[in-house]
């Protein structure tokens, strides 16, 4: 109970207001960073990558990966060296995004996909790329570039 002899309770308020405005302002942070665009897709293509929003022209493969609250449909994805693919993102559940730094691709709900050709094989990372919760840094997968 507050008393003007007691000095305590006005630092005991100042600190709760202090907590519940830092957490407002951490929730709100969390939510922007959400519906945030990547600036990085507006960059101009590296080498063997161009986005499209058009169907792949015959020869080319279509990989289809699909985002669900924490999970990609799939842990690998393949494809082979020197083919074009078209890659197509759906986010079914969830906000999400995918990319795949190596490959320059960096895809969400807005610019859903891009027509790569792989010129090394490999194994490559694919994350979410949009901040989508606690499971968000789980949210990984495997791109594998096999020979052709």
């Amino acid at each position: 109970m507050y008393t003007p002899s007691n000095p305590n309770h006005k630092m005991s308020h100042y600190k709760r207001t202090l907590i519940i405005v830092s957490m407002m302002i951490a929730v709100m942070v969390l939510l922007s960073a959400c519906g945030q665009k990547n600036e990085s897709a507006t960059n101009p293509p590296q080498s063997g990558v161009t986005e499209t929003g058009v169907a792949p022209a015959d020869g080319t493969e279509q990989l289809m990966i699909k985002a669900t609250n924490y999970a990609f449909d799939q842990k690998e994805y393949h494809v082979k060296k020197g083919q074009p693919v078209q890659i197509v993102f759906e986010s079914v559940q969830g906000n999400h995004g995918v990319m795949i730094p190596a490959l320059n691709v960096d895809l969400d709900s807005q610019n859903t996909t891009a027509t790569v050709t792989p010129q090394e094989a490999g194994q490559f990372d694919i994350a979410c790329s949009i901040m989508c919760g606690s499971g968000h840094s789980t949210m990984v997968a495997k791109l594998i570039v096999d020979e052709a």
